[in-house]
């Protein structure tokens, strides 16, 4: 259980650079995902991190030893860290308790330890299967297993669960996250799913061109995104054009609270709205378009005159139907963003207690 820091990170490849200055501060025991769109610079991070790339600038810490630096390059096999590739990776002749072992040094505690992260995994009683016989998530288990038996300072998770099918991937995902916790361990998992990073994770960095351009708790991340561009990725949303006009912002919704931690400081602004903030009830305001039933909610899309298209999210059913008119209750401050913000420059990580 050790402390992670990256600072001024730089990483270029021949078509230019990936990593462009990342700053990130992991504390130990922390589960943290590194959430971002295809081609932002996480995996690439990742593998700066476990040593499998050279950066040509910044450190990186792992507890109080520096592993990259000016003039220092510990290399992989050296810095103590568990990596999880995207397809496990297996051995395919050894059996699972052999693909823990891998690594292990021969002595009579190796036994012990194997077992130990067999049970943990949820693997009991499969120790002499091999990776064939086994189903995908129950390769990814043995892949973390693999990962934790050496009492790695770190742990770090390359999209593990991208090839499992939608209910397979929470289970086993959450199994591992438990594992993770019962150990201790300090983790990195790398994924472009919000809801992957969300669910699992104590806090997520999120990652655009290069940058960390945010880090926080998930609910923070949500709720406060630091600029128009990180707003419009983390989830569902509706964008409201608006005035100013103290604390509060005009828009066609009528004036809405503005929430303080908003970095607007321009008058014609944006405003950003969650379904969840957007309560549809029978009126003149507009009409309904559609609801789309997902079981646990709904999500309702609406239209107002001028073709102003906004959605919600509601629990179970509702009493409205397609073609209904609607009035719309916006719920609490909404935040706004100046027009012309451009997000794409990178932003200061958040502090800790301003992000909880």
């Amino acid at each position: 259980m050790k402390r992670l820091v990256v600072e001024d990170l730089f990483l270029s490849f021949d078509e230019g650079p990936v990593l462009k200055g990342v700053d990130l501060q992991v504390e130990p025991g922390e589960l943290w995902a590194i959430l971002g769109p295809s081609g932002c610079g996480k995996t690439t991070l990742l593998r700066a991190i476990a040593g499998f790339l050279r950066p040509q600038r910044g450190r990186i810490w792992i507890g109080e030893q520096e592993v990259f630096g000016p003039s220092v390059w510990l290399p992989p096999e050296k810095r103590r860290v568990g990596y999880v590739p995207q397809e496990g990776a297996l051995f395919p002749h050894l059996t699972v308790a052999d693909n823990i072992a891998f690594g292990l040094p021969k002595m009579l505690w190796c036994q012990t330890r194997v077992q130990r992260m067999v049970e943990l995994v949820g693997l009991s009683g499969l120790e002499k299967k091999r990776p064939a016989e086994l189903s995908g998530g129950q390769q990814q288990r043995v892949a973390v297993a693999r990962a934790l038996a050496p009492w790695p300072s770190l742990v770090l998770l390359d999209e593990p669960f991208n090839a499992l099918d939608a209910g397979l991937r929470r289970t086993v995902r959450e199994d591992v996250r438990q594992a993770l916790k019962a150990t201790g361990a300090t983790a990195i998992l790398v994924t472009h799913d919000q809801e992957e990073a969300f669910s699992w994770a104590d806090r997520v960095a999120v990652m655009r061109s290069g940058w960390v351009v945010q880090t926080g708790d998930p609910a923070f991340l949500y709720r406060h995104p630091r600029d128009l561009e990180t707003a419009l990725f983390l989830g569902e949303r509706t964008v409201l054009p608006g005035t100013r006009e103290g604390d509060h912002v005009r828009t066609p919704l009528g004036p809405l609270p503005i929430d303080p931690r908003s970095p607007a400081r321009q008058r014609e602004v944006l405003a950003v709205l969650r379904p969840e903030q957007v309560q549809l009830k029978p009126g003149h305001q507009g009409k309904l378009l559609r609801a789309q039933y997902f079981g646990h909610d709904l999500l309702l899309e609406a239209e107002l005159p001028g073709g102003l298209k906004l959605i919600s999210r509601v629990l179970g059913a509702s009493s409205l139907s397609s073609g209904d008119p609607i009035q719309v209750e916006v719920l609490g401050a909404v935040m706004v963003y100046d027009k012309e913000a451009a997000g794409s420059a990178p932003v200061a990580q958040a502090d800790r207690a301003g992000a909880s």
